[in-house]
């Protein structure tokens, strides 16, 4: 099995020392990607650490993946203590970080301790350099790119930035690189903030070299360049037709199931907005489109369906200019756009304010530097329900994606049983309950009877996935033949790892309190939940309370330490 090479790199941003150590065990095991972060976090993260204490640690890491030019892999990972969730948490980014990172020649980094001064760390091949940058203190994200770019030469795609959001500890803030791409759900970017980090910065020339089967991989990058996905058109938001024809999408603060104003908002805004193709670092699929409105030259990347949803249906926007600003406001401060949108459309369902677009504006930059009402609304739906008076829409502490549990049920069964909560991307299963996808790969949208095999077996796959790093829409291109020929080894040892990955992070949540009342804490009745979930922990061999047996998992003593 291919995996990723390289000594495991820690710095401490307090005492700003570094030491490296040797992870081959942990990336032969583990792949790379999530897989090392998870095992990783798992070893060096007190279980009763505070997100946000210096004992808390990000732990960056590519894959194998990252060493080729293939297609779907200009990816990486992050792993850390979630604020938002208080749970181990993993985030991927696109763009072109991945190739910088790789170039460090570490197979992972990590960040922990805490800094007393606002510090930039510069990562490469040569050392690691630490730099007081107390004048970037409250910079944006493309005011931190421009001092970069002026102060050392280093572009976009070797930056990871935290915002004013992450500097302000926003529950939900999102690490940023390459200008707009996320690190985005569960708040990761708090936690950079939370040690004092402006921005970490990948040079060298280290590259390891890997051996991959060049005929699959070229075949893969080359049918992606080829193929005539709609995705290509509407980037994510080409589901949005789909979505709102099953009523799947939610809407005036998920009161609704569909908008009746998504048109003016969906698939075909996005087509009318676009000017010119986006893509990830060797990605020759190209699904990201940049939009543009024509009155006056504003632009933004996207946005992608999420954030139409968050920040559109869910708060009865139907202005599409006003979601593309409040996408670009969030990137420019670092901020989760779903977790964001549905924060303020909380707020919105809270003052009868629905389609108050000015207002909607406003509250992403008050939440993103805590001021007056945007200070409570930076915690989370879950931590300011009450106070609002509105239902508690999150799950695990993370507020929900599209793709609504309440008529997709296999997805509302992945939202029960992800690590994550509310994470559209845990599992994936939605794919599999919307009208587009082909006869033999469909799973009927009602009901969750017989469904948890399936949530497991995608939940593997998205962990293998997260480890390599492939990016989910590559999945059209990667049957279990191809696993197979990419990662050299067979599918049954590839769901191993990825239920090994998925088993360690719940085994961390378990040691912090978590169990089955929190599977079962969905703000919505699904029938059948409970039996399916006590076949999903037979089948993945944990106690019926969602427990796992600590043998189940190799080191748990010595885990937290």
């Amino acid at each position: 099995m291919i995996h990723g090479k390289g000594p495991l790199l820690t710095v401490d941003v307090g005492t700003q020392e570094t030491e490296t150590e040797n992870i081959d065990d942990v990336l032969e095991s583990f792949i790379g990607g999530r897989g090392v972060g998870t095992k990783l976090a798992h070893e060096r993260i007190p279980f009763d650490a505070d997100p946000f204490g210096p004992e808390n640690s990000l732990f960056f890491a590519t894959g194998p993946l990252q060493t080729s030019t293939m297609s779907f892999t200009g990816r990486m990972n992050c792993t850390g203590l979630s604020p938002l969730t208080d749970g181990l948490l993993s985030s991927n980014a696109g763009g072109f970080m991945s190739r910088p990172f790789a170039d460090t020649g570490y197979g992972a980094i990590e960040i922990t301790g805490a800094s007393d001064e606002l510090v930039g760390v510069h990562i490469s091949d040569e050392g690691v350099t630490f730099e007081a940058v107390d004048d970037l203190e409250g910079a944006t994200i493309p005011e931190t790119i421009e001092y970069l770019e002026a102060e050392h030469d280093l572009g976009n795609e070797h930056a990871a930035i935290a915002g004013p959001a992450g500097e302000n500890l926003v529950r939900f803030a999102s690490i940023i690189t390459s200008e707009s791409r996320a690190f985005g759900r569960g708040g990761l970017g708090a936690v950079l903030g939370s040690k004092n980090v402006k921005f970490l910065t990948f040079d060298g020339d280290s590259r390891p070299e890997i051996e991959l089967d060049d005929e699959v991989t070229q075949a893969i990058h080359q049918e992606a360049a080829t193929s005539d996905s709609p995705m290509k058109d509407a980037g994510t938001v080409s589901v949005s037709s789909f979505a709102n024809a099953v009523e799947a999408v939610p809407t005036k603060y998920f009161e609704e199931l569909s908008y009746d104003k998504l048109e003016d908002i969906g698939s075909s805004a996005v087509i009318d907005h676009k000017y010119k193709k986006g893509t990830c670092s060797s990605c020759a699929f190209a699904c990201k489109l940049p939009t543009k409105d024509e009155s006056d030259g504003f632009t933004t990347e996207g946005p992608e369906w999420e954030t139409v949803m968050a920040f559109g249906s869910n708060a009865l926007v139907d202005n599409f200019r006003t979601i593309m600003e409040a996408n670009e406001l969030c990137d420019r401060y670092g901020l989760d756009t779903i977790s964001c949108g549905d924060t303020v459309s909380a707020y919105l369902a809270a003052n009868d304010e629905f389609g108050n677009e000015e207002l909607m504006l406003e509250l992403v930059e008050k939440i993103a530097r805590r001021e007056e009402e945007g200070d409570m609304l930076a915690e989370g739906i879950d931590r300011i329900h009450d106070e609002l008076g509105v239902e508690n829409w999150t799950m695990k502490g993370m507020e929900f994606a599209a793709h609504d549990g309440r008529t997709l049920n296999g997805q509302g069964l992945s939202y029960a049983t992800s690590n994550r909560g509310a994470d559209h991307m845990y599992s994936v299963a939605y794919d599999y309950e919307y009208p587009l996808v082909s006869p033999a790969e469909a799973m009927d949208k009602e009901g969750v009877d017989g469904k948890s095999e399936k949530i497991i077996e995608l939940e593997n796959l998205k962990a293998v996935r997260d480890s390599g790093v492939l990016c989910q829409f590559s999945s059209s291109y990667t049957e279990e033949e191809r696993y197979e020929k990419v990662f050299q080894t067979d599918y049954e040892q590839l769901m191993d790892v990825g239920s090994r990955i998925v088993e360690m992070e719940r085994h961390f949540h378990n040691q912090r309190g978590k169990d089955r009342s929190d599977d079962e804490a969905l703000p919505y009745d699904l029938d059948g939940l409970s039996d399916e979930l006590d076949s999903y922990y037979e089948q993945r061999g944990w106690n019926d309370d969602g427990t796992v047996p600590d043998e189940n998992v190799e080191g748990a003593e010595a885990a937290g330490d």
